[in-house]
């Protein structure tokens, strides 16, 4: 098993048990305890778990978003398949905003050469784009969040107040029928509300996790969205539920 893969399944074991022993994660990924050892000094430098004698714990708290290093490797094929499948549902010469998070970094990775206005609102996807031959780049203000680096505060939502914008991407935490599109911090949540009043069009992006999620912020319901992209496993129920309220769902 490769490193990056290891790490990953330790990373995922230790977030849903709380915390696992060295022998534990040694039998799991078919490894030496040795091994083990040295995962979990690397992973607890990354800050995606902690580590103590004899083991590892979760840093995360129930209701809590996972680290945007641990997400940005998570399902990252699905994430490319739904990032092209959005820049094909944009044309030349229109005016996006890309909001935070890891799909939304991909979206903007899947623009870079396009004759496009794009106004990311994460220093991720900032960098991704800087550079770019044919694409306008804006840059609101705001307060990076650390780790996330997304664009919070009356600056940022100072900007997105100023502009119109053709598109919307938008990421969330969780999205389903009942709750709606949902955040899991309330000035992520009211980037996302100002988002969506900046465009004509609002494309929210999600993978099929997020469909069985609810978080603590409301954003809005999903009535307010015009589309949304998702994988081919996405479950039926709630892809139903948003095509009934209008929205255009594509699974890809």
């Amino acid at each position: 098993m490769a490193s990056v893969e290891r790490h990953q399944q330790i990373t995922d074991a230790v977030r849903h048990a709380g915390q696992l022993s060295v022998a534990e994660l040694a039998e799991l990924t078919s490894t030496s305890e040795m091994t083990i050892r040295r995962d979990l000094e690397i992973l607890a430098e990354q800050g995606l778990l902690e580590r103590y004698r004899g083991g590892a714990r979760s840093l995360l708290l129930r209701g809590e978003e996972p680290p945007f290093a641990l997400r940005a490797h998570d399902g990252l094929e699905v994430k490319q398949r739904i990032a092209a499948a959005v820049g094909a549902m944009i044309a030349d010469g229109e005016a996006v905003v890309i909001d935070s998070g890891t799909t939304c970094l991909e979206v903007a990775r899947a623009l870079t050469h396009r004759r496009l206005t794009v106004m990311p609102l994460s220093l991720h996807a900032a960098n991704a784009l800087v550079g770019a031959p044919q694409l306008r780049l804006l840059l609101p203000g705001g307060e990076p969040r650390p780790g996330e680096l997304a664009l919070t505060g009356p600056l940022a939502e100072a900007s997105l107040a100023a502009l119109r914008f053709d598109t919307a991407v938008i990421g969330c935490c969780g999205l389903n029928a009942a709750n709606g599109l949902t955040a899991y911090d309330l000035a992520d949540a009211a980037i996302k509300r100002a988002v969506m009043a900046s465009a004509n069009r609002v494309i929210a992006v999600a993978e099929a996790a997020k469909f069985s999620r609810t978080a603590l912020a409301f954003v809005a319901p999903t009535s307010a969205l015009h589309a949304v992209v998702t994988g081919d496993d996405a479950p039926n129920d709630e892809a139903d539920a948003l095509e009934a309220a209008g929205v255009v769902v594509r699974r890809v």
